[in-house]
């Protein structure tokens, strides 16, 4: 399922490029975002926070846990400091590799994200969607060990699957390979606090194609079933362990995120 090389059509990843202020982009891309981001300002600023996300759990989970394998699905194009940066910060032999469906995504990926000598950084074209084809993939199997814990890492891509594609089955399946002691971080765009301007957003990418499901707070909570949240569990990212002020309110970054630990 992973996607062919069409420049005429937007993409998720280069959406999100745009939006980071990036220039690994086409017409179609930025012409949706700058229709979603007319639509709602604030979606210029909720990737932003979600990058700071990324990086307070990926070094908490390298430093406070000691997780050393990172597995990061809907990667993205690029952008610093990228997961193997921040975990090999703390441990250079850490491994990651990466996942995304957009052959962009790969094509830059292999160019511009070298890891540590000491670990293993390795890059896999595959949809979330299949996560059977992800887990068995050789460059996953080469790289990661996963008889020890792996940390999954889903940043603001489980809102592009639809429920009839089943995305707690998705997850399910993910963390069901793996060992006692995984972790699982999800961040998910939500309405909760902005329903009208967050829906006005949705609505204009699935318009341009690009399938946004906003789910409540409960529904992101469910993603973790099983598991053992970390605190303080799901909540709005800007609370999630902040290490600093921001000028901006729930309402305008609009994403839940938490970190669950498989038993």
């Amino acid at each position: 399922m992973t996607e062919a090389f069409d420049t005429g059509r937007p993409h998720p990843a280069r959406v999100y490029d745009y939006l980071l202020g990036g220039k690994d982009n086409f017409a179609a891309d930025r012409a949706a975002a700058q229709q979603g981001v007319a639509a709602n300002p604030n979606a210029i600023t909720a990737p932003r926070q979600n990058r700071a996300f990324l990086q307070r759990t990926v070094r908490w989970l390298a430093s406070r846990r000691g997780v050393r394998q990172f597995l990061d699905i809907g990667t993205g194009l690029p952008t610093r400091p990228n997961v193997h940066e921040v975990a090999q910060s703390v441990d250079p032999a850490a491994r990651i590799v990466y996942a995304d469906n957009d052959p962009i995504v790969l094509a830059h990926a292999r160019a511009l994200l070298a890891g540590s000598p000491e670990g293993r950084t390795e890059y896999i074209q595959a949809d979330l969607r299949e996560p059977g084809r992800i887990l068995q993939a050789p460059e996953l199997r080469d790289t990661l060990d996963l008889g020890q814990p792996v940390a999954v890492l889903l940043f603001a891509v489980l809102h592009f699957i639809e429920d009839d594609q089943d995305p707690y089955g998705i997850v399910k399946e993910l963390m069901s390979a793996l060992p006692g002691g995984s972790y699982l971080v999800v961040s998910h765009i939500t309405a909760d606090h902005d329903p009208e301007s967050w829906g006005r957003f949705a609505q204009i990418m699935r318009g341009r194609g690009i399938p946004t499901r906003l789910r409540s707070h409960d529904e992101v909570g469910r993603f973790f079933d099983g598991l053992e949240l970390v605190e303080p569990g799901v909540v709005p990212i800007l609370s999630w362990r902040p290490d600093q002020e921001v000028p901006f309110t729930d309402a305008q970054v609009a994403l839940y995120g938490g970190v669950g630990r498989k038993p």
